[in-house]
Formats: C-alpha cells, structure tokens, sequence
C-alpha cells in the first residue's frame, strides 16, 4: 500500500499541469530558458504551454496548441537582434505576454594573430601529464604567421600550409617524442618561443609536464572503492568515457603515467587502459607489477550458477566480453601465464559446455567458456581469495515469467530531474509513472519485481548497480524519457544495450513499443550508460518516447497510454524469455 500511494501522490503532483485553470491564459516557456539569448544558429524553437483552451500568436501569428496545451514553434532568424512576442489568449479574452529575443551573429572565419604574439598553445592529451620515454604529446600553437615557433630550445614546429580545412595561415604544429632523461620534461610547463630573428616573445604551456623515469621503480597501485572500473581512453562525452569494464577492489595495477587526475595502466604490452585517480591507492616503491602463474582450474555447479575457477598468486586486472553463434564468455587476465595442467570439469553443470584457454600473448591469457545455449543470461567476474571466479547464470527452465525476478528502474529522481516536456512535466515524474505502471503489469504475469524506487527520492547511478549486484533480478528494465533540442521534427522509442549477448531482449521489446504507433529512434548497441554495463544479467534502457515533443508529451501524460506502453514492455520480455529459455532435455 505504502508503494501505491506514493506512487499515485507523485503521479498526481505530475499531472496536475493538466487541471491548470483551462480557461484563464497563462505561459510557460521551457525552451529557451531566459528572456535573452546569445545563439549561434538561425534556427531556433520557442516551446512552452499555456492553457487548454487558449490561442497562442508569436508576432501576432497564430500557432499550433496541443491538447494539453503544450505548442513547438520553430523560428528562423536574422543576423543580429531577433525580437518575439509570444501571446496567451484566453476564451475570456485575457491574455499573457512573453518577450524572447535572440542574438544571432554570422560565425566570422578565424582570423590570423597580426601582431608578434602568441594567440594560444594547445597540448594534447590535454591536462597535467606524467609521461614516458616514448611518449608522444602534440603541439599546437596560434601565433603570427611567417615567424619560427620552437618548443624548449630545439625542437620546431612547422607551419601549417592554407590549404583545404586550414584556411587561415600562422597555425604551427609538431608532435614531440619523449626522451629518457629529457631535460624539457621537468615537470613544469613547455616553454614556447616565438621568433624572427630580431626579436622574441616566449609564453609557457597552461599544463605541466612530468618525466616518470623508467629507471625507477614501477608504480603500482591497488583498485580501491565499490566498483573500479577502467576505461579505454581518453575520450568523453555525457555519459563520460567508454568503459573497458568494471574490477574487485585489491586488483594490482601498473601505472605508466598521468594524464589531468586519469592513471595510465599497462595491462599488456600493447595494451593500455586509464582509470580514474580515486579508484587506485598507490603502493610504496619495491612493489612487483601484476604477474601470475594460473594453477589448477576447476569447472562445477551448485543449486542456481556454474562457476569457473581459476588458480592465481595475486589478483590481476581482468575483461570480459560476451559472443555469439555461438554463446562463449571471453575472460582475459592481464599479466597471467600459463601454469595450468588440468581442468577439472564436473558433470553437474547445466550451462557451461567446455572450458579452455589460450597463451595469446606473453602477458594475456584468454579463457574462453563456450555455453550451452545460444541467449547469454549473465555472468560476474570476481575475486574469491586471489582465485579468479567466473559466475555462469543458467536460463530459466518455463517460458513464462511466474519464476522470474525483474528489476524495473525509474530512471532520475529528486534532484535529478532529467528533462522537461513543452508542459513542464519532468522526466523523473513520467518515468515513475511508466515504471510503476511496469510494476502492474509484471506481476500480474507473476512476476517479482524489484523498484529502484517508488518515490521522487535521488538514488545514485553507482548505488542502482551495486544494489541490483546484491539482489540478483534475472533481468533489468531501465525507463527513461528522451529529449531533443529539435521539438517537432525528432521523436519516438528507442531501446539500448551495451553487451551483444543481450541485444535480443532490447530487440523484441523494440519491435514491441513500435507497435504503439511511435516513430522508430533505434536500437542502439554499446551504450555507456550506467545502468547498461552489468553482465550479470540481461539488461535494458527503453527510452520511452521524447518529452520534448509535444505530440510524444501527450501520449505519456495518458494514464491509457503507459498502461499500454507496459503491457508492450511485458511482451517483449515474454517474447525474450520464450525463446531463450531452457527446454526439458537440453
């Protein structure tokens, strides 16, 4: 009871927008946010709502309103100074006002520095960096064209010519190789010159540069915290930087250099990762980097998981990948080498087939863990002692979802509001109302469902994948809302995956959410998004449709519409689950 009400109190708060006074004019703008707006492009959208029965003019023009009293107003703009009145009127005749100008200026083409000076050093990677011998970093400098640009007192750089993309001249560049023992890397800031031969003006670089002598001691460090995690590069975007996967806490790592607050990890010789500084704890001088002989392996089962059990001296940093035709787990352990004679595999597994393994190079060592069935069901990699485990779920033994445990995750909440639709209903409010309609739905199939949360309270995205790692649903639904700056031309259901062996899940309840008549967004694979990244079990992020639409707004402010949209959800997951599920005698 207490999960119904909160529920329905929230859902209540949310579309209260609704039962606004539908006949006194009113106007609320969510796009753009302030009254006057500096803009780069000539097209722009004014989006707001205001009440049912009101008419909308933008310069005295009349606009589209939905029913619910959202409108999208696209707007073409000319250089300088663009002024609109949006006007509210109301059955009665009253009226509201809003003024929305914005600034719109052709982007000039970037111009040469004509003075002698230095417009801007630029080093990349960017940030503070702890190098190598060998170590590559780039340099791009903006200074008057003609002259001569050198880094430290002997290495130049050369002037880009004007030619296709490099239209302006006075753009020096050069990539500068790390030496052992190089007196330019003393940790402090690159000194660049800039000369003609009469005169000089010298800037440094905004970062630092620090020599990590490959004649010292290794630096090793420890993972630290609830779920480390490695990453492959350097990159970002708002879901930040591609993970190469998740490690236990007490894995060694070798760090070979900085960059900005990220550690560089050699895992192979060819192999490097990054992880952020908060996840390691450094060790003193005189600590071995990460190696291992493998021992005896040992294949078995118990009551619910196989495990694969591999033998090591010293926990050593780990990746696993998922294949397909056919189902295998791949695991690779960085710094072990074979020392394994036997692999002992017992007869009561249900779900691992064969397991082997491959030298593939001096610092990597492959396991490979062939399945019975084609549909991955999940695994999890951890540490028992300094015994590696591989933990196999098995598919569920009915077609139906009476056995199951399902996570359902409202996606936001509390402080993290998420988007906003044309009516000024938050994503946080929409996706709880999908999810406790899922929640319906599920267990009337009889289902068990586990709630991320059935409340507007903030649950931490770290927090969601270790909770649902304790409570082990047998798979994982996350719902969100998407959003576009474009209002009317971009809208629909998506649905995303980040491992392939759970692509089908996302791929039959996609194909279920287009029978909503919703435009098709996708199905999109490898997604860093948090809640995507577990491999314990088959997972899934439905964007729902777009709250900034406003025709996608009004389908998910219908109590019908989510009823339907869950029980399209349901059927996917049925579809799922009858076609992947253990068949007597397999």
């Amino acid at each position: 009871m207490m999960k119904r009400t909160g529920g329905s109190l929230l859902l209540a708060a949310a579309l209260a927008l609704q039962v606004h006074a539908q006949d006194k004019s009113f106007l609320r703008l969510t796009q753009p946010g302030k009254q006057n707006n500096p803009v780069t492009a000539t097209r722009q959208f004014l989006v707001g709502s205001t009440c049912t029965s009101c008419r909308v003019f933008v310069n005295d023009e009349p606009q589209k309103v939905y029913p619910t009293g959202a409108f999208a107003i696209e707007v073409e703009l000319e250089e300088g100074d663009n002024e609109f009145e949006i006007k509210s009127v109301g059955p009665g005749g009253d009226s509201s006002v809003r003024i929305v100008s914005f600034s719109y200026n052709v982007p000039q083409a970037p111009k040469p520095i004509n003075t002698f000076n230095i417009g801007y050093i630029q080093t990349f990677p960017e940030g503070n960096l702890i190098v190598a011998p060998g170590d590559l970093i780039k340099i791009r400098v903006k200074a008057i064209p003609g002259a001569t640009v050198t880094v430290g007192s002997s290495f130049p750089l050369a002037e880009l010519p004007v030619s296709g993309s490099q239209t302006m001249p006075g753009i020096y560049q050069g990539t500068y190789t790390v030496q052992c023992n190089d007196p330019l890397i003393n940790g402090r800031p690159l000194p660049v010159t800039l000369s003609d031969g009469s005169q000089q003006v010298q800037r440094n670089t905004v970062h630092s540069f620090t020599l990590r002598d490959p004649q010292q001691q290794p630096q090793v460090a420890v993972t630290t915290g609830d779920a480390p995690f490695l990453k492959f590069g350097l990159g970002d975007d708002r879901l930040g930087g591609t993970k190469a996967g998740y490690l236990d806490p007490g894995v060694y790592l070798h760090l070979t250099g900085k960059v900005g607050s990220d550690y560089r990890v050699k895992l192979a010789k060819n192999f490097t990762a990054y992880i952020p500084q908060e996840m390691v704890k450094l060790l003193p001088p005189g600590a071995f980097p990460p190696s291992s002989l493998t021992g005896s392996w040992r294949v078995w089962g118990d009551e619910k998981f196989d495990y694969v059990t591999v033998g090591l001296t010293q926990k050593l940093p780990y990746r696993s990948t998922q294949q397909t035709e056919p189902s295998k787990i791949i695991i690779d352990i960085y710094g072990a080498t074979a020392n394994t004679n036997w692999i002992s595999q017992l007869e009561n597994t249900r779900e691992i087939k064969n397991v082997y393994y491959d030298q593939v190079e001096d610092d990597i060592l492959r396991v490979t863990i062939e399945l019975k069935h084609p549909q991955h069901w999940g695994h999890q990699v951890y540490y028992n002692g300094n015994t590696l485990t591989i933990k196999v779920k098995r598919p569920p033994t009915k077609p139906g979802l009476g056995n199951l445990t399902i996570a359902v995750d409202a996606g936001h909440g509390g402080s993290n509001a998420g988007a906003r639709g044309p009516t000024g209903v938050y994503e946080k409010e929409m996706c709880l109302a999908v999810a406790i309609a899922l929640q319906q739905a599920l267990r009337a199939e009889g289902a068990q469902v586990l709630m991320t949360r059935v409340n507007d309270s903030y649950v931490d995205n770290n927090y969601r994948i270790l909770s649902y790692r304790d409570k082990d649903p047998d798979l994982l639904v996350s719902i969100h809302l998407n959003s576009a700056f474009d209002p009317i031309r971009v809208k629909g259901t998506s649905t995303y995956y980040k491992h392939i062996g759970f692509r089908p899940l996302s791929q039959y309840i996609y194909k279920h959410m287009l029978e909503l008549g919703l435009s098709e967004f996708g199905n999109v694979g490898n997604f860093n998004f948090a809640l995507n990244s577990p491999t314990e079990y088959p997972n899934v992020l439905v964007e729902t449709l777009f709250l900034s639409n406003p025709e996608d707004e009004m389908k998910i402010l219908d109590a019908g519409f989510r009823k339907n949209m869950a029980d399209k959800i349901v059927l996917g997951i049925k579809d799922f689950v009858a076609a992947s599920y253990a068949k007597p005698g397999e």
